[in-house]
């Protein structure tokens, strides 16, 4: 996660795919090619390579001995779904971001990170085509998790939204903006907010 949001694809791709091969069958190597490798060759356009890491992924959740087990912490097919999803942006396939995207959404309870992350995704993919649409997705997420509450990848996800509905004219779109600007700065690990 630290290398790659530092934008050191080189060294992320070499952890994920050393965590990958290290990892043992089922939910973890599942996990680690879906969060970790699909996201990663996805952002450098490696669409062969993040399309087998994603196969690897399925493959090894669906092998899980504990598979989708009540009560079962961690990564689960709405994960997998949310990280289809945004690799499939990385590659300009809106539609089929959002088909992903709404089917993480749809497990996800309303008003918890994962549907928050799902739904912002969803947005993101509905951006180019349906502005309003996003924004008020957007808007949904603002209205229903308190900024104490909004994790820093929503807010970057926000952000992300943002600058794709940058140049798109529409009300809802403004209406957005206006509620990201005024978002209080989120707090650091001390409990302080930036100056």
């Amino acid at each position: 996660m630290v290398t790659r949001s530092s934008g050191k694809f080189t060294a992320t791709l070499t952890y994920a795919e050393r965590g990958a091969a290290a990892a043992p069958r089922g939910l973890v190597r599942a996990q680690l090619n879906a969060w970790a490798l699909l996201p990663t060759l996805a952002l450098q356009g490696l669409d062969r390579e993040a399309t087998s890491a994603l196969e690897e992924g399925l493959t090894e959740l669906e092998a899980d001995p504990v598979g989708e087990a009540p009560g079962r912490f961690g990564f689960d097919a709405a994960e997998l779904a949310l990280h289809q999803a945004e690799a499939h942006l990385a590659f300009g396939r809106f539609d089929q971001a959002r088909s992903r995207a709404e089917s993480s959404a749809a497990t996800c309870t309303i008003g918890t990170p994962g549907w928050a992350a799902a739904t912002l995704v969803l947005a993101q993919a509905e951006a180019p085509a349906q502005p309003s649409d996003a924004a008020q997705r957007g808007m949904d997420v603002l209205d229903r998790i308190p900024p104490s509450r909004l994790r820093s990848t929503a807010r970057t996800r926000l952000k992300r939204l943002d600058r794709l509905l940058s140049d798109r004219p529409a009300d809802s779109v403004g209406d957005l903006r206006e509620r990201l600007n005024t978002l209080p700065p989120p707090v650091d690990a001390h409990g302080s907010a930036p100056v």
